[in-house]
C-alpha cells in the first residue's frame, strides 16, 4: 500500500473513531437519535453482541465466496465489523491509531514465534502467580 493509501485509510478512521466519540453521552450523543449513541447507553453487552454477530456475517460471507458468491459482501460484512469494533475500542478509551501501531510492532515477527512468546509468557506468570 502507498503511503498516501495509507495516510488516507487512517484518516478514513480517524474521522470515523470522531464520529463515534461524539455520539458518546458525555459529548451530548442522544440515544434517541443515533445508533452509536443507543448502542454505548445501552452498554458493552450491546456493541459485543454486535461484534459477534457481524464476524459471525463476515465469515459467512466468505464461506459464500469460495461457492461462487459475490467478494463484495464480504467487504460489506467486514466494514460492519470494523465499524462496530471501533464502538468497542471508543468505550474501552483506545483509538484505531493504537491498534495500528499494534499490527506495526507485530510487523515483521512470524505469528508462529509471537503465539509462542505469548503462551511461554502466559505460563511464567501463572508458574510466578502458583509460588506465591
Amino acid at each position: 500500500m502507498s503511503e498516501q493509501n495509507t495516510a488516507s485509510v487512517e484518516g478514513a478512521l480517524a474521522r470515523l473513531a470522531a464520529v463515534i466519540e461524539s455520539r458518546k453521552a458525555i459529548n451530548g450523543g442522544d440515544p434517541e437519535k443515533s445508533y452509536v449513541a443507543r448502542l454505548l447507553h445501552k452498554g458493552p453487552d450491546a456493541f459485543l453482541k454486535k461484534i459477534g454477530e457481524e464476524a459471525t456475517e463476515v465469515v459467512m460471507a466468505a464461506k459464500d465466496v469460495d461457492y461462487g458468491g459475490d467478494k463484495g459482501k464480504v467487504l460489506y460484512e467486514v466494514a460492519d465489523l470494523w465499524f462496530h469494533s471501533m464502538i468497542a475500542l471508543s468505550h474501552y478509551g483506545l483509538t484505531p491509531a493504537e491498534v495500528v501501531a499494534e499490527l506495526e510492532r507485530r510487523e515483521g515477527t512470524s505469528g508462529l514465534e509471537e503465539k509462542a512468546l505469548r503462551k511461554a509468557n502466559e505460563r511464567a506468570a501463572q508458574e510466578g502467580v502458583a509460588k506465591q
